[in-house]
């Protein structure tokens, strides 16, 4: 099937595990949510936001995430609640993303601790945009 020019999509491919998405989460354009064969599910909690070009494999995102565009999250890792990773960010395999960091770099590396002000302004606000956006479509 040919898609229109100027066409974007999102896969979600649960074919060798199972993948659950929790409430409140947009997945934006070009993303791929997967898993890896008999091993690593992939589990996404409430309140996410995935960004446009991300990866997010075999892995477990807790509430009130923000995943930045073009980041990647593999096998095995766990991204605690209240937590940005940073666009372009790669998350290696087993990495446990403390609760309220902030991620970024290749390898992803603690840069800092996350604020009220970035919960509230970032994380909570584009959770709810989409939300919002949603209701334009009903």
């Amino acid at each position: 099937m040919a898609l229109p020019r100027g066409s974007s999509f999102t896969v979600i491919r649960g074919d060798v595990h199972y993948i659950k998405i929790g409430n409140k989460v947009n997945i934006q354009d070009d993303a791929v949510i997967h898993a890896t064969y008999k091993t690593s599910p992939t589990n996404i909690g409430n309140n996410i936001s995935i960004g446009h070009n991300a990866i997010v494999h075999g892995c477990k995102i807790h509430d009130n995430v923000l995943i930045g565009k073009g980041s990647i999250i593999m096998d095995d890792c766990v991204v605690e609640s209240n937590s940005i990773i940073a666009a372009g960010a790669v998350v290696t395999k087993n990495t446990i993303v403390e609760a309220g960091s902030i991620y970024a770099g290749i390898p992803a590396k603690k840069v800092k601790d996350v604020s009220q002000e970035l919960i509230s302004g970032e994380i909570d606000r584009i959770a709810n945009n989409y939300v919002k956006y949603s209701k334009w479509y009903e």
